[in-house]
């Protein structure tokens, strides 16, 4: 938790430096770049940040032997596709928007992949705070500081370069502690045998990263092709901001865990749809609390990153709406995974096929009836929306007929909750914008909290969500 604040009050900086110097056209072109690279060198890290621990734990080799093993090729598969975007830049940048220093984006691959396994390698020993320092403080602050500094310097290529600063920092930071932690290889002898047999073993877990990434990053690359970088700008900026609580799904996950295995042992799989009902109505009802005190001052909060950014109100509400939705699917995959993992990656899989298709209708659909490039990025965000709304229902249904008990964590107080809320926060949008900002969003939050409190949480709820928050 404490590293998702740090990387929280990192991040705003680098949202209001790129708004306010950057603008919306090369901020676009930066974030459709950034989709591509970011893509790539999560193939090439092969799943090590979660498949690495086994081997490890697996193998009597010594450590940094192995950790050098997926360095090594790491390295090599990023160098492949790095030298292809040097020389065709045009599939980073389709607009066309770009110059030498921008393709020096391609070496931010390695560096990614690279740092992915050695903050593997430091957590398999326990070691979170390189994470916190490499992920959450490094890289963040150094991207808000090099953007800053860079605008006055290379203005046309000042995101690019902060970005690859940043990247090389936290690889730096990552492989201090690591070559502390396991030292240099001893006797190492990577053969392509070997190395084969891990690339091998690491597409079941790169397949399901590229997947997860897919839903996240999907609706960019293809608003990318159909919409100019002014639009892709707006939309990276809506997502980024509708993004910032995302985390607190993954601070009650933990809860399900001991539930569900203990529960699967002795087939008590009314426990385990109580408890996913729960939970899920606690994600639920904080994801609605931030939704709302993000979009009904939506204009005032995008007006924060510029006023060129203000139009994308739109995708921020849709965006916000989307990740309330995706709660219901986040609860039960943390069963789905136990009990039905294959069909639960085929059912996330058939979600971005479908996100994709009303990703490019909803588009074309704005196209033929004319409007301008915002409503592109509110189209994108309403299919996203759209499509963890249905994966959520298949979810919860699918779940529901393994278990033989309803899956259905909505509960009414979320609408008594939802009415004074919105009440308060519209009044809240006649006061100045700083004021609607400042005073506004905490009143839509106090007031959303004490009905929910009161009105939604019973008794046992009251008790584990203290339980869960301690811990």
């Amino acid at each position: 938790m404490m590293g998702f604040l740090l990387r929280l009050l990192a991040r705003i900086p680098f949202l209001f430096i790129a708004g306010r110097l950057y603008g919306t056209e090369a901020l676009g072109v930066f974030a459709y770049a950034l989709v591509v690279i970011e893509l790539i060198a999560l193939v090439c890290s092969l799943g090590e940040k979660r498949g690495l621990a086994l081997r490890l734990a697996e193998s009597e080799e010594h450590p940094s032997n192995l950790v050098f093993d997926a360095m090594l090729v790491a390295v090599i598969l990023s160098a492949i596709p790095a030298i292809i975007l040097w020389f065709v830049p045009i599939a980073m940048f389709p607009s066309g928007a770009f110059n030498d220093l921008d393709r020096l984006l391609v070496w931010a691959i390695p560096a990614f992949a690279l740092t992915e396994i050695v903050l593997a390698a430091q957590a398999y020993k326990y070691d979170i705070a390189t994470t916190v320092r490499a992920r959450a403080v490094v890289e963040p602050w150094t991207i808000s500081i090099m953007a800053g500094v860079f605008f006055y310097i290379i203005p046309d290529n000042g995101l690019t370069m902060a970005y690859l600063v940043s990247i090389y920092a936290g690889l730096l930071v990552g492989l201090w502690s690591f070559l502390r932690t396991y030292g240099l290889p001893k006797g190492w002898r990577p053969g392509p045998v070997r190395l084969g047999k891990m690339v091998w073993r690491a597409i079941p877990l790169v397949t399901a990263d590229a997947i997860e990434w897919g839903t996240r990053r999907l609706d960019i690359f293809i608003l990318g092709l159909f919409a100019g970088p002014a639009a892709v700008g707006i939309y990276w900026m809506a997502q980024q901001i509708a993004s910032l609580p995302q985390k607190l799904k993954t601070s009650f996950e933990p809860i399900l865990g001991p539930v569900i295995t203990k529960n699967l042992k002795t087939k008590n799989y009314g426990a385990i749809a109580s408890q996913v009902c729960q939970v899920g109505f606690w994600i639920i009802a904080a994801q609605f609390a931030i939704a709302l005190a993000l979009g009904v001052p939506g204009e005032a909060v995008m007006g924060l990153t510029g006023p060129d950014f203000v139009s994308g109100t739109g995708a921020l509400a849709f965006l916000l709406a989307a990740e309330v939705v995706a709660g219901t699917a986040v609860v039960c995959e943390a069963v789905l995974v136990y009990i039905a993992r294959l069909r639960n990656l085929w059912i996330s899989i058939s979600t971005i096929a479908l996100q994709a298709v009303l990703t490019v209708a909803l588009i074309m659909l704005v196209e033929h009836l004319e409007y301008g490039e915002p409503f592109k990025a509110a189209a994108a965000a309403g299919a996203l929306m759209l499509a963890l709304g249905i994966m959520s229902l298949v979810k919860a249904l699918f779940l529901a007929r393994l278990l033989g008990h309803t899956i259905n964590p909505l509960r009414w107080p979320l609408v008594w909750a939802a009415g004074p809320a919105v009440v308060v926060g519209y009044a809240a949008t006649w006061l100045p914008e700083w004021a609607e900002l400042i005073i506004g969003i905490p009143a839509i939050l106090a007031t959303y909290g004490w009905v929910i409190w009161h009105k939604g949480f019973g008794p046992e709820d009251r008790v584990l969500f203290k339980k869960s928050v301690v811990k």
